[in-house]
């Protein structure tokens, strides 16, 4: 059983809900980044989603951009990420580390030979931001070829037909963005409440929901409905609020705050 899978198996027996954070790789230091990954977990988080610096990255906010700029700007690639992900897997077996970015950075390394990597490094799952799901079941299966999740998105504007396509391919979880923007905006509860309660209809997969989530409310609203909150902009705002060395410790303790909003969160059954 991969550790996703074993991670969500684990959580459901114990009726919890998983929470997974989102950190550029590379910020707010190279140092830095794997200590912030230990204390993330040390304050909850049952997996993390380690961010690839790109140039362009189309579907986040301005928090987020900036932190990939800062990344690029200390030459952050992605054998950097993939030796972060390495470094922390020597320390932590259990807990998942899923890749986030976009094609251009995989495509220039070589899909193979980035899965042979991040395989080799430990990695758990792979999200392609901008890959379309009807074009990418090659990449899906050979990721699964190497026990790795291809990870992929759905959106409030995906078609009937699109989700067709995802759930067809996807495993380890299913990213429902909550948002029809970028990442940093404000999400509508009751919408993101029947929109998963319809995609939860269609797969066995868990279904976590990311943007727009930024504080215990949002993540306990979120936690009605998903198997999984994932908090990106709000994480990186914490990072970068003080001095870099102390960014383990405010990483530590914002994951402290939403896991105790998560467990204290009612966990009921969805009929949206």
């Amino acid at each position: 059983m991969s550790r996703l899978a074993a991670t969500f198996e684990r959580l459901a027996a114990a009726r919890r809900k998983a929470l997974i954070p989102y950190v550029t790789a590379g910020f707010p230091t190279p140092a830095q980044t794997v200590p912030v990954m230990h204390a993330l977990v040390a304050g909850g988080a049952d997996a993390i989603e380690l961010g690839v610096p790109f140039s362009d990255p189309m579907a986040d906010g301005p928090v987020i951009q900036r932190a990939n700029e800062r990344a690029l700007a200390l030459g952050v690639g992605v054998r950097d990420v993939l030796a972060f992900a390495r470094e922390f897997r020597g320390r932590d077996a259990r807990t998942p580390v899923v890749l986030m970015g976009y094609a251009n950075p995989v495509e220039r390394m070589g899909v193979e030979r980035f899965l042979d990597e991040a395989a080799g490094a430990g990695v758990d799952g792979v999200i392609v931001v901008d890959y379309p799901p009807e074009e990418c079941a090659a990449f899906a299966a050979a990721a699964r070829a190497r026990a790795i999740d291809p990870i992929l998105l759905l959106a409030p504007t995906t078609s009937d037909e699109r989700i067709g396509h995802v759930l067809a391919i996807a495993s380890g979880y299913v990213y429902y963005v909550s948002l029809k923007g970028i990442t940093g905006g404000n999400l509508d509860a009751a919408d993101v409440v029947r929109r998963v309660g319809a995609i939860r209809r269609r797969t066995a997969l868990p279904v976590g929901v990311g943007f727009g989530i930024r504080d215990g409310a949002t993540a306990r609203a979120v936690a009605e409905v998903a198997d999984a909150v994932i908090i990106g902009t709000r994480t990186v705002q914490w990072l970068d609020d003080g001095p870099p060395g102390e960014a383990p410790a405010r990483a530590r303790a914002f994951m402290a705050e939403i896991r105790a909003a998560l467990d204290g969160a009612p966990d009921r059954e969805v009929t949206a």
